[in-house]
Order: C-alpha cells, then structure tokens, then sequence
C-alpha cells in the first residue's frame, strides 16, 4: 500500500506524534520525499500523484469524517482508475485503523517531539533496517 494513505487520514486526525511520525516514514520512501508529502496533505486534488491514488485517498479523507459517508460513488471512482477491491478495501482499513490509533496515542498523551528530524531519523531507520531492527 502506497505510504500517503496512512497519511493522509492523520493530519485530519490532527495526531501531532502520528501524524509526525508517518509524515516522516512515508517521505523517507519516496523520491519526492516531504515535499510531496506537503503537497498531498495541503491539496490532494493538485498534488503530483496519480488518479488512481488520489481516488484511494479521497476515500481515505472521507473515511476519517465517518467510515459511513464511503459513498458507492467514490468506490466507482476508484474503481474507474483502475483501484482493485483488494485495494478499496485496504484503504478503509488503513484509514479506520489509523482513526483509531490516533485516538489511542492521544488518550494516553504520548510524548510527541516538537522536532522534525527526531521523526525523520528514526523513519530513515525503520527504512533501513526494518521495525524490529530499529529497536
């Protein structure tokens, strides 16, 4: 699954840790690295990505605000940039969770750095070496 669907459900979580964290892990996968990031987070609908998972996020956004606004619309927008169910599917899923984890790391009042490269370093780590790695 491409690293912006996670992230794109976060800043509307507004999770400062999570929405951080994943900012940083998924740009230390891209080529385009945080800039586009930025960019998706600031306006999907001019950010450099394709159709076809620019129609996933917006599943993603809309899921968020209430999994139940998922229109058969939207899935047959998806459907007609070639997204596969699998990959429908997988959207909720990512974004529905997130929603919850969001809420979980903010209930518990996770420690949250104020310094982007703290996130940064440690996404580059995850990158490199895996999650059980970076330990």
């Amino acid at each position: 699954m491409n690293p912006l669907c996670e992230e794109t459900a976060k800043p509307l979580n507004e999770c400062t840790f999570c929405c951080s964290s994943h900012s940083a892990f998924a740009a230390a996968q891209l080529d385009a690295g945080m800039s586009l990031v930025d960019q998706v987070r600031t306006d999907l609908e001019t950010a450099p990505v394709s159709d076809k998972l620019r129609a996933l996020l917006r599943i993603a956004a809309v899921v968020r605000e209430d999994g139940r606004k998922v229109t058969t619309e939207l899935v047959a927008a998806a459907r007609m940039e070639g997204a596969t169910d699998v990959e429908i599917h997988d959207t909720v899923l990512i974004a529905a969770a997130f929603c919850m984890f969001n809420r979980y790391v903010d209930g518990l009042g996770t420690l949250a750095p104020d310094n982007p490269d703290r996130y940064a370093q440690s996404a580059r780590r995850i990158v490199d070496q895996g999650y059980i790695g970076s330990v």
